[in-house]
């Protein structure tokens, strides 16, 4: 063989290389957990109650006692390991076991099983959405009135979720917007990452750098004991500008993805949607049972804001409210019939919009099997997750002041991994660490700041977050192909968030 002829075959081989599937990445995670219950001893806390008062109402929480950590001890009252063994029975958690247990972890309220069903539910909702071709209709007639300024719908998006982010904490929302905005961005010219940005980012960006998230900031400030959603004058101004980096860094990509389509990260899984268009009537059929559609649809979604800031509604009651949609908008359907819709086709809608669930489903239940390896998230039950959140602690006391603060919003990030609920991760981990800014000369208002931009920003990242995983599922993009995307806005927003923690310290932010 010649020379040349190796060298094309050596490229050929590097050109064939794939990022490796979500599934397969989250497995390799798996195995190195499992390792780490071979080497790192199980400790435990006790809890205690921490007393608030927000929105003049006194509130209370089971948080961490900072001082209460130890370590289980083995007989001879050495520290005891637990490690994880291949396979266990009796509903106990081995390594072959921890999909399973994944999938069927949690409650209706949260975890895998909470957002597994909360994914199909809506996805069959939005499935019958979608059969009466109304979205699609109203797509086109939106273009053609606004053709010429296609590009406000980025920013107008991006800054509408990251508000919403940013003032009720919205997330798992995003799941459901991003269904019937994947379709009109792929129509723009942009791509299903393009989507994801403006919807599921976007709130988490706003969740981060919130200056009243009453699940994220409010919950960690009550349980430091600083003043409820105070600091608004250091915080405003920073949601304002990370919301601009997000806006900016997304219009960059969606201008080249315009000028290339080719160029797009998700360039074939769109062309699911692609193919979807081609089916689709080109007529722009708009009637009055397409506006009744169109008014089902805003009027759930603002009972569900309004449910979410007034009533505290959470993922039971979101999948209810989306659930009559889809009745309501199936009567409509049929009544008017749309697209030809009968009853038994509208059976049909749901069940294959359940179905695109699936996969992302799969994905949210083995991430959430990562944690149990580690021995749960419960404060008082011993496990691994309980040692290293109490090791990170003890090393981050012992650096200088402005590298405490550093090192906070540096492990807030990495510990998000395994615990993604910011009011989870507050009660977990803000009882060590403000105690602990206080040993280092660090403000207990900055030790909040850490934690929620640390919290907050790696959502957009890590695949045990299971909105992220959902969002990417029913926009199409694999996790792989996202962080391939990802890294460079994830890097920006480090350095900004780093900027901010630094900056806030030596200005005396408290």
């Amino acid at each position: 063989m010649s020379l040349t002829s190796s060298i094309d075959t050596t490229m050929a081989q590097g050109r064939r290389w794939q990022m490796p599937d979500t599934l397969v990445i989250i497995f390799f995670v798996a195995i190195a957990a499992a390792i780490l219950t071979y080497l790192i001893p199980i400790g435990s806390f006790e809890t205690q109650e921490a007393h608030y008062v927000m929105d003049g109402v006194e509130k209370t929480r089971q948080v961490v006692d900072p001082d209460s950590f130890r370590y289980a001890l083995d007989e001879q009252g050495e520290p005891k390991l637990a490690p994880v063994p291949l396979f266990a029975g009796g509903g106990d958690v081995g390594f072959l076991n921890f999909a399973f247990e994944g999938l069927t972890s949690g409650s209706k309220w949260g975890s895998a099983i909470g957002v597994i069903m909360f994914m199909l539910v809506i996805g069959g909702s939005f499935g019958i959405v979608m059969a009466t071709g109304t979205i699609d209709n109203g797509i086109l007639r939106l273009i053609d009135k606004t053709r010429g300024n296609e590009k406000l719908f980025i920013p107008v998006l991006f800054t509408l979720f990251s508000l919403g982010g940013a003032v009720f904490g919205m997330g798992e929302e995003a799941i459901a917007f991003a269904i019937i905005i994947c379709p009109l961005m792929i129509r723009l010219g942009y791509d299903g990452i393009t989507t994801v940005m403006v919807t599921y980012v976007a709130t988490q960006v706003g969740f981060a750098s919130s200056w009243m998230n009453p699940f994220g900031v409010a919950i960690a400030q009550g349980i430091a004991g600083v003043p409820v959603l105070s600091g608004s004058e250091f915080r405003l101004p920073m949601w304002v500008l990370f919301t601009l980096l997000g806006i900016g860094f997304t219009m960059r990509y969606a201008h080249r993805i315009q000028l290339d389509p080719r160029a797009s990260f998700s360039y074939h899984s769109d062309a699911y949607f692609r193919e979807q268009q081609t089916k689709s009537s080109l007529e722009s059929r708009f009637g009055v049972g397409d506006w009744l559609v169109l008014g089902v649809i805003v009027a759930t979604v603002a009972w569900v804001v309004w449910g979410v800031v007034v009533h505290a509604w959470f993922i039971p009651e979101i999948a209810s409210q989306f659930f009559t949609m889809g009745l309501a908008v199936g009567v409509v359907g049929v009544l008017f019939n749309l697209n030809g819709l009968t009853v038994n086709q509208l059976a049909t809608s749901f069940k294959q919009g359940a179905a695109t669930m699936i996969e992302p489903a799969v994905l949210v239940g083995c991430a959430s099997g990562i944690l149990l390896l580690l021995g749960g998230g419960k404060a008082t039950e011993p496990s691994v997750l309980n040692s290293i959140l109490s090791a990170a602690g003890s090393a981050i006391g012992q650096l200088p002041d402005a590298l405490s603060a550093w090192f906070m919003l540096v492990f807030q990030g990495v510990f998000n991994f395994f615990v993604t609920s910011g009011s989870g991760q507050a009660a977990l981990t803000m009882p060590l660490m403000a105690p602990l800014a206080d040993l280092v000369g660090v403000s207990r208002q900055v030790a909040v700041l850490a934690f929620q931009l640390g919290d907050g920003l790696t959502n957009i990242l890590v695949p045990t977050s299971a909105s992220l995983m959902a969002t990417l599922g029913v926009c199409r993009v694999d996790w792989g192909l996202w962080l391939a995307f990802i890294w460079r806005f994830m890097v920006a927003l480090f350095v900004a968030a780093s900027a901010a923690v630094i900056f806030g310290h030596y200005i005396g932010f408290a």
